[in-house]
């Protein structure tokens, strides 16, 4: 080596491509641009995927609101149609009451009119034989 010059590789100093000073050796120096590049996309993709899953959070939350409201609107339904089953049933053996009780007036009127025609057919023989005897 020629007196003044210096072996900077030798002691671990390279040039870049803009010719500065580096202590890195210029493979390394690239592989640490890719890395950081790499890097960088890497941060872009999860940006977007965590915004793809923020959204895809937020229509499952409206989705899970409409199935919950759809869910308590059938469980009011199924229980306006038990009462209104429990109702019917309910008018149903009322009526049914209603019809054994006119059934029975119906008899007990039917056993008064034979008892009724029974004295009227009496009455009618009494009346024939009070004239006959005169």
């Amino acid at each position: 080596m020629a007196a003044g010059e210096c072996d900077l590789p030798g002691v671990g100093l390279h040039f870049d491509q803009v010719n500065e000073v580096s202590v890195l050796e210029p493979e390394v120096a690239e592989q640490s641009n890719q890395l950081a590049e790499e890097c960088k996309e890497f941060m872009t993709k999860m940006e977007e995927l965590r915004k793809i899953i923020q959204s895809f959070k937020e229509i499952m939350d409206i989705t899970a609101a409409e199935t919950e409201s759809a869910k308590m609107e059938a469980i009011a339904t199924r229980g306006i149609l038990k009462s209104a089953v429990k109702q019917r049933k309910a008018k149903q053996h009322q009526l049914h009451a209603l019809i054994l009780e006119k059934k029975m007036e119906l008899e007990r009127l039917k056993v008064r009119q034979s008892s009724l025609k029974k004295v009227i057919q009496d009455s009618n023989e009494f009346i024939e034989q009070l004239i006959a005897s005169k």
